[in-house]
């Protein structure tokens, strides 16, 4: 062999080399990217896909759930009971007894104005009604006098009835000044400022020095318990809302939490500028009202009623004006297309019209790696043993 032939075929045997090497890399790459090799199922020699390992978290079942709708309706939480006290006489603050969330009971003592001013005037007038009562008994007692000298003849007509006039003047007197007497007492009454019924202190007006006009406001005071939603409607809808519907609402500060109600009464006229009308919802019985007044709040009246799947948007997947889901379907997945309605304004979830049954478990947050027909291996639930694990799912009759 010549030395020429003897290089050739080094060379060859080392191209042959890499070329072997080459296609065993790519081979071990399409099988980690779940690719098979071309004439790898005729050979068996490659590995076939693993199946896609899921948990019981992973999957959704459709269920029938109670579709509402209905009108919109916005508003805030007030309390039904609620007192703004304002001064009722002119007088300085003394005093000051509750700050704002304080809680108090009906009869409380909350502010205190100064009464030197009215409590003279009592005296003043309790004086005077004093005096008046003395003159109205002298007067009564020479009436006596002057009737018993009548009938003897003593006296003269003109003298009976001229004391009869003095009895009557002196007992208008006394009324009146009995009657100045219950005025200055109220008066001095009104210098203390009491809760009106039992609930907590919402908003502090004044401070002690303060000077209180009448009319001027002191404090408000609210019952947490009778917390309502003081809610608007269009008056486009208001046709559709009747007294005792539901109403399911959510409120600012209480994130996803729902709020259930019923309309409990309609406003008979609506605002002249935005052509809203009232509407008061209360709450049901046996449910805890939030504790705070005027947070906002917004939900739907319930004017209509219905049973329907839903699915949540999470397990829906668009391709254009096409939807579908990934349903399991014994050990593997299937693409299925659905047909999607409008969403449930109270849930959120889509309605579904068509594609789905009651019972069907699907992905509920799918990738865009799943195949049609994709092996699915469903994980153990912790404590469950392992024969259990590899139980096959239970598929849906339909």
């Amino acid at each position: 062999m010549t030395a020429a032939a003897k290089s050739f075929g080094s060379s060859g045997s080392l191209t042959m080399f890499r070329y072997v090497l080459l296609a065993a890399i790519a081979a071990a790459v399409l099988v980690g990217c779940g690719k098979r090799p071309e004439g790898a199922d005729k050979g068996g020699g490659a590995a076939s896909a693993q199946p896609l390992l899921l948990a019981s978290a992973d999957l959704l079942t459709v269920r029938n759930s109670t579709l509402a709708s209905g009108p919109l309706i916005t508003g805030t939480l007030q309390p039904e009971r609620r007192a703004d006290l304002r001064a009722e006489v002119p007088a300085v603050v003394l005093q000051v007894l509750k700050e704002n969330g304080d809680p108090v009971r009906r009869g409380d003592l909350l502010v205190r104005l100064d009464d030197t001013a009215i409590r003279d005037s009592l005296m003043s007038a309790e004086a005077a009604a004093r005096a008046a009562g003395q003159a109205h008994d002298q007067a009564q007692a020479q009436l006596a006098r002057m009737t018993t000298l009548r009938k003897s003849g003593m006296v003269s007509t003109q003298s009976l009835e001229d004391a009869e006039i003095r009895r009557n003047t002196t007992q208008s007197d006394l009324v009146a000044a009995k009657a100045r007497v219950a005025q200055a007492r109220q008066q001095l009454q009104r210098t203390e400022t009491r809760a009106p019924f039992n609930g907590i202190v919402s908003d502090r007006k004044v401070s002690a020095g303060d000077t209180a006009q009448v009319g001027k406001e002191l404090l408000k005071v609210i019952d947490p318990g009778s917390l309502r939603f003081e809610g608007l409607v269009s008056a486009d809808h208001i046709g559709e809302v009747k007294v005792g519907q539901a109403v399911a609402f959510r409120v600012n500060g209480y994130g996803e939490q729902d709020f259930t109600g019923r309309v409990a009464r309609l406003n008979p006229a609506a605002n002249a500028t935005t052509r809203q009308v009232e509407v008061l919802v209360e709450f049901v019985d046996g449910q805890q009202p939030p504790k705070l007044a005027g947070l906002y709040a917004e939900g739907r009246v319930e004017a209509s009623r219905a049973v329907g799947l839903t699915l949540p948007a999470s397990a829906l997947v668009r391709e254009g004006d096409r939807a579908y889901a990934w349903r399991l379907r014994g050990q593997a997945l299937e693409k299925v297309g659905l047909v999607v309605g409008e969403r449930d304004p109270r849930s959120g979830e889509f309605v579904l019209k068509g594609g789905l049954a009651e019972g069907d478990r699907l992905i509920r947050h799918p990738s865009t790696s799943l195949r049609d027909g994709q092996k699915v291996e469903l994980a153990a639930a912790p404590g469950s043993t392992g024969e259990q694990a590899a139980a096959p799912s239970p598929t849906v009759k339909r």
